[in-house]
């Protein structure tokens, strides 16, 4: 027996005035409704109806159980017209506004995963190295802590990360792996320069020893002022650089780079969503947001980074 189907036929039977009317409101036979009212009283072992050839009436048992069944039933139909707009709000286009680097390591592997959860929601993608955005003119913008944002943004943490040396089993075959800082002396270095900046000593800092810091001078074979570019050289072997863990997550896991000179850091990092200051936020850009942080936390998993802030 299909109890919420007797249920509402039973509820028909008693607002239709009889098995007919009820019959021809819900599009099934007369026999259909009597076996499922029938089947209904038998399960609960009371009859819900009197029945004569002039008028059906309720009993006392069914008068109570039609009280309460009209809210069941009422709180179910509410259920259904819920989750049917939640699946409204699960179509539609989210705006991105996202770093380049952020939008080739961060956000493109995850979106996959997200399309097979989601694949009625369209991703537009906007990719520009300004710094200051205008956060307002799109549903999130992906960015690092240090980035200007609005006060009047909603901001989340993605992920909490640090920069740490690496290079590619190629390179470290050919050259050696350092053990010390110290030794970075004698190998090839690639360096991120900003436009208009000459390079300094790097700062060193040692998470394990109270952040003792460490200024060295390094020798720098390539310095770029585009951190893909020189993530890229790192991976064919170029030399060694500094790059964000959470850029690099799935090439350290998958054995095309290696950390070197752990504990040593060259600095903390953060990855953050900002979103406009909206009343009522789209349940396809809170499901987008928690999907990228879903996903840029679990590709960090195991590579021994502290816990980023929620």
């Amino acid at each position: 027996m299909d109890r919420l189907q007797s249920m509402r036929v039973f509820q028909q039977v008693v607002d239709e005035g009889g098995f007919a009317a009820a019959a021809r409101k819900l599009d099934l036979t007369p026999a259909a409704v009597t076996r499922l009212v029938n089947d209904l009283e038998k399960h609960l072992g009371v009859r819900l109806l009197q029945r004569t050839t002039r008028r059906l009436a309720l009993t006392p048992a069914g008068e109570v159980y039609l009280n309460r069944l009209r809210s069941i039933l009422g709180d179910i139909d509410d259920a259904d017209a819920m989750a049917h707009a939640h699946s409204r709000e699960m179509s539609g286009t989210v705006r991105v506004l996202a770093l380049p680097v952020v939008a080739t390591h961060i956000i493109a592997p995850a979106i996959a995963d997200f399309q097979r959860l989601y694949p009625e929601i369209v991703l537009e993608l906007h990719v520009q190295d300004a710094v200051e955005a205008n956060v307002e003119e799109y549903d999130l913008t992906v960015l690092n802590g240090l980035s200007p944002v609005p006060s009047s943004a909603i901001v989340r943490t993605i992920v909490a990360s640090q920069a740490v040396f690496c290079a590619a089993p190629a390179y470290l075959e050919r050259f050696g792996e350092p053990r010390s800082p110290e030794e970075l002396g004698a190998h090839r270095c690639l360096r991120l320069r900003s436009p208009g900046t000459r390079l300094r000593a790097m700062t060193l800092i040692d998470p394990t020893q109270q952040d003792r810091t460490l200024e060295i001078e390094v020798p720098v074979v390539v310095h770029a002022n585009h951190t893909d570019t020189l993530l890229r050289a790192t991976v064919h072997g170029a030399g060694i650089s500094s790059q964000p863990v959470d850029l690099i997550a799935p090439l350290l896991k998958s054995g095309h780079l290696k950390r070197v000179l752990a504990p040593w850091i060259t600095n903390r990092l953060s990855l953050i969503v900002a979103m406009p200051s909206r009343k009522y936020m789209p349940a396809r850009t809170r499901a987008f947001v928690d999907h990228l942080v879903e996903h840029t936390r679990h590709a960090m998993s195991g590579l021994g980074m502290p816990e980023p802030g929620v």
